[in-house]
């Protein structure tokens, strides 16, 4: 107390904080939170350091599997590009075996390596794609659909050779179209069917809904909305299987050694019904049953050359048509 006129004068350091009589504020409760709770600077979240330290090494596996796989590709590329440049010139793609398949060039081999890809994707990528509309668009969830996943899933990891046996069973004997063209077609088809529902239906997945929401908003069927809006933007990831179908079809020797490629012709199929030569399967029979082996081995390494340039290039052409439509929708 103090003062002529009787005012009250009170220390400042009683009400100097709120808590003091009212319980701790807001204000220090973010204090506190910034603080931490105790003294020293805050500490991080456990577990913290060693989740990037789990990611980093996660990280560092991946970069170097990307790294041996790309090393064993080039390695792979470059021994058989030493080893068979030197076969390969104008004269042996453009002509024909000679002299017991010692001399002369691959060009049979070559058609009919592009005549068994080329047919099997006609025949598998329509079948494909409508397959996958099917699962994805038409079919109820449930376990019939799940089974048929399964199944198609199932069938694209077994070995060609089981293929080749069902095609030699149904399209070789029981159909009687023998060795030939069709049957390896038709058999090459079947083989890269899974690949193609897979990766299609996949593609159809990666459609927004607000597609097909816009599209029936606006008075389409489910069907034009299929094939006005939805096909055509996911056709890019649908040829994405395309790609991968070409590359095994025309690597493919055992699906075909039984239904569609024979030890020697020196002249292109005329029909459906002929039978072909391939490259994969010249290459296996240089390779072991030819008459002279050590002596056809630059021929072996430059019609492999000539395999994978072929398979690069129909891949490239694949790829570019691919960014086309990407750039388009």
């Amino acid at each position: 107390m103090g003062g002529g006129k009787g005012e009250c004068m009170v220390p400042s350091r009683v009400f100097s904080s709120r808590s003091s009589v009212f319980g701790p504020s807001r204000d220090s409760g973010r204090e506190a939170v910034g603080r931490g709770s105790g003294p020293g600077p805050a500490r991080p979240v456990s577990g913290t350091g060693f989740r990037r330290r789990l990611q980093v090494v996660v990280f560092t596996l991946f970069r170097g599997a990307a790294v041996v796989n790309g090393l064993v590709l080039l390695v792979i590329l470059g021994f058989l590009a030493w080893n068979g440049w030197r076969s390969v010139s104008w004269t042996f793609l453009t002509q024909a075996p000679t002299n017991s398949m010692t001399a002369g060039g691959i060009f049979p081999c070559i058609a009919g390596t592009f005549l068994l890809s080329l047919g099997a994707m006609v025949v598998a990528f329509p079948w494909g794609v409508a397959s996958a509309v099917y699962l994805h668009e038409y079919a109820r969830p449930g376990m019939p659909v799940r089974m048929i996943r399964l199944g198609v899933t199932n069938l694209a990891g077994v070995p060609s050779v089981v293929f080749g046996l069902f095609g030699l069973a149904l399209f070789v004997t029981w159909m009687g179209l023998g060795v030939s063209v069709l049957a390896g077609v038709l058999t090459l088809g079947a083989l890269v069917l899974p690949v193609i529902i897979g990766t299609a239906e996949e593609a159809l997945k990666a459609v927004p809904a607000t597609y097909r929401e816009a599209s029936l908003a606006l008075g389409a069927t489910k069907w034009q909305t299929i094939y006005r809006v939805v096909l055509p933007a996911a056709f890019p990831g649908m040829l994405t299987g395309a790609i991968l179908a070409v590359s095994r079809a025309a690597g493919e020797t055992a699906a075909i050694m039984f239904t569609a490629a024979v030890f020697f012709t020196p002249h292109l199929p005329s029909s459906l019904l002929d039978p072909v030569m391939a490259l994969p399967y010249h290459i296996y029979v240089l390779a072991t049953a030819g008459t002279n082996i050590e002596a056809t081995r630059p021929l072996q390494y430059g019609t492999a050359l000539t395999l994978i340039l072929m398979v690069f290039g129909m891949n490239l052409v694949a790829i570019y048509y691919r960014a086309r439509l990407q750039r388009r929708f």
